[in-house]
């Protein structure tokens, strides 16, 4: 059949990509390098359009390739990129073997809901809040189900296999700490995940082609395409079957048209016509009406830079037990937003959640937030010192974020960012409450923002130079007390710069020659 191929080659081509996405969030033993990472989430779209705006490098242009592939062929991205879209595709697939009477009907689209959440979702980003973005990105909504239910899984399999093959003296496997699991963000995730599944086991693409603001968007320039799938009605026998397996429900058998607008260009009409009547056909240029070229041309300018203007807007801790509980409370004003990410604000207004800095976090010190930066920013990534500490070295995160929510940093440049300060409450200290040494907090700084200072007989108790200070939470992560850390790191809003505390220099050079001439 005519151009039946092109339905294998999107199955493959789909398949790839979302086992890409899969094996980069499941890389439990994080050894893919950055640049990997980065070349595999090139191409998924928001993350593209959000890295566009605050980065303008070529590295970033991936929704712009996207955005042609749209205009030349319709919504390829949906069916081909989208790892979501995959997922669903799996779960029609699946529908259809259950029950191999299994078909689709034509219906209208629910456009009043379409077009509501695409205008909704781009509201919210007119006024800086990525919250309905995070919650209904496809590429975000994937990456949360592989980091918070698929990795923990993957982690808790490789540790059985590990212990099991420990005993037969077996060593390939190495088991790999849970440094921490948060019902709450995976909770979410699931529900999402049980909700667009079923959706697609009876409906195929209805979350794509209602909710999903990047199908929405993509519909909208798919009716400007250039190369549409038509049906000559000439040749049409009108016998239904590629509207019986459109799980798009794009086809009306009655009339022999495609609402390309929710077509997802799956080909699966393509691969069933018996008569060869669907095919691409070139748009015909002179059978459009005057003027509405140019409102064409508008459309497609003005929704794009609306679109684009939009969005630029293992640690070890003291084997000390307290005896006491501290009392008084952490007064934290701010959480600690990645080192890379300058800002709160900046981070809050471009970071989608998609945890793929979580993963690719070799400490674990990034996990999902609930209320840290407020309801609105819900599952942003945050800096948990109770769970562990930022490595003085690593700039992992900064490495994969697809969106520059974090900007890339070296380790050199690392090492001078001060994204919070330490705040050393003496009071919850065990060398005040049970006059007993302790200098955790001291022992793990990597800077030497916190020392030990002559306290009352041997004692020594920490002092706090903040100008020295990076708020890596080392020293909150080492800090035996609890339930109140008595030492802990409150957030900077605006990331500042630490100083590098100067090391210490002998007055004068010894003259071993003129001291001891014998």
């Amino acid at each position: 059949m005519k151009l039946a191929y092109l339905r294998k080659i999107r199955i493959v081509v789909s398949l790839l990509f979302l086992l890409l996405i899969a094996i980069v969030f499941l890389d439990i033993t994080n050894i893919l390098p950055s640049s990997l990472i980065s070349s595999i989430t090139f191409l998924q779209f928001i993350p593209s359009v959000l890295k566009f705006s605050n980065l303008l490098v070529p590295t970033s242009i991936g929704f712009i390739i996207v955005l042609v592939l749209t205009l030349l062929f319709g919504r390829v991205y949906c069916s081909s990129i989208c790892p979501l879209g995959t997922l669903q595709d799996l779960s029609s697939y699946s529908a259809k073997k259950i029950n191999k009477k299994k078909k689709f009907l034509y219906t209208k689209e629910y456009s009043w809901l379409r077009y509501a959440a695409l205008a909704i979702v781009l509201i919210s980003i007119l006024f800086g809040n990525l919250f309905l973005v995070n919650l209904l990105d496809p590429y975000s909504n994937t990456g949360r189900i592989f980091a918070q239910l698929f990795n923990p899984l993957l982690t808790l399999l490789n540790n059985l296999s590990a212990f099991t093959l420990e005993k037969f003296n077996i060593y390939l496997i190495y088991p790999i700490e849970i440094k921490a699991f948060y019902l709450i963000s995976a909770l979410f995730p699931l529900i999402f995940l049980t909700i667009v599944l079923y959706l697609s086991y009876k409906r195929g693409r209805l979350y794509c082609n209602t909710i999903c603001p990047v199908g929405t968007l993509l519909g909208l320039i798919s009716k400007f395409t250039i190369f549409k799938l038509k049906i000559d009605k000439a040749s049409c026998e009108g016998c239904g079957v590629c509207a019986r397996v459109c799980k798009a429900e794009c086809i009306e058998k009655s009339t022999k048209e495609i609402d390309f607008s929710r077509c997802v260009a799956c080909y699966n009409c393509l691969d069933v016509c018996p008569s060869d009547s669907i095919n691409y056909q070139l748009l015909n240029l002179n059978n459009i009406q005057p003027g509405s070229d140019d409102s064409r041309r508008k459309f497609i300018s003005r929704s794009s830079v609306f679109f684009i203007g939009l969005t630029t807007s293992a640690l070890s801790q003291i084997n000390i037990i307290p005896k006491k509980e501290s009392k008084i409370a952490e007064k934290k004003n701010s959480s600690v937003s990645p080192p890379g990410s300058n800002t709160i604000e900046h981070f809050n207004n471009n970071c989608t959640a998609c945890h793929l800095c979580i993963t690719a976090c070799p400490t674990k010190v990034l996990q999902p937030s609930i209320t840290e930066y407020g309801i609105f920013n819900i599952f942003q990534p945050f800096m948990d010192y109770k769970t562990s500490y930022c490595n003085y070295d690593c700039v992992a995160c900064s490495e994969v974020c697809p969106t520059s929510a974090i900007f890339p940093v070296t380790g050199a440049q690392k090492k001078n960012v001060q994204i919070g300060k330490a705040i050393f409450v003496k009071e919850n200290c065990i060398v005040e409450t049970e006059n007993t040494a302790c200098g955790a907090c001291s022992e793990h700084c990597p800077t030497k923002a916190v020392m030990m200072v002559d306290y009352k007989g041997n004692l020594k108790i920490p002092e706090v130079t903040n100008k020295y200070c990076v708020g890596c939470g080392a020293c909150e992560h080492a800090c035996p007390t609890k339930p109140y850390k008595a030492i802990y790191v409150d957030g900077n809003l605006v990331h500042q710069t630490a100083e590098k505390k100067p090391t210490e220099k002998l007055d004068q050079k010894i003259d071993y020659k003129e001291e001891f001439p014998f």
